[in-house]
């Protein structure tokens, strides 16, 4: 019996954010798992951005994606005497602040062809900034079809 190559998949999503605030991609994420065909494995998720970032939280009670979020107004709020940078706006040096704090990539594993999250777990793309963008996410599977 000879050993299967291990199977690779990748595909980018386009994901329009509404400005700061937490965007709920599991779903995203769990189809491109669904397609790869992979059944045991490993899920990377990836942002290609320094003013947005991922990561794994509480996806039933929305008070604490608020809490998140204005927890990290204080942390980092934005005060233009504060930042030496500021081409792109009042918002942008806090936005790059707060991807360094979080993540820009997440890894989830893969078993019966799903990721395995907890009951309470979502994934998320984070936006730093105060306006609308376009934000490319990669996920990138890997493992063994069966």
């Amino acid at each position: 019996m000879t050993a299967q190559p291990m199977k690779h998949h990748q595909t980018a999503l386009k994901i329009k954010t509404t400005g700061k605030s937490l965007h709920k991609i599991t779903n995203k994420i769990k189809q491109a798992v669904a397609k790869s065909g992979v059944a045991t494995g490993l899920c990377t998720v990836f942002v290609r951005h320094t003013s947005a970032s991922l990561l794994i939280q509480e996806n039933a009670d929305p008070d604490v994606l608020i809490d998140l979020e204005n927890f990290f107004s204080q942390l980092v709020p934005e005060d233009a005497t504060r930042y030496i940078h500021g081409a792109e706006g009042l918002d942008d040096m806090p936005a790059h602040i707060r991807s360094v704090l979080t993540h820009t990539s997440e890894h989830i594993p893969i078993s019966g062809g799903e990721l395995v999250l907890g009951t309470w777990q979502g994934v998320y793309l984070w936006e730093h900034r105060q306006r609308s963008n376009y934000r490319e996410v990669i996920v990138h599977i890997s493992g063994d079809e069966s």
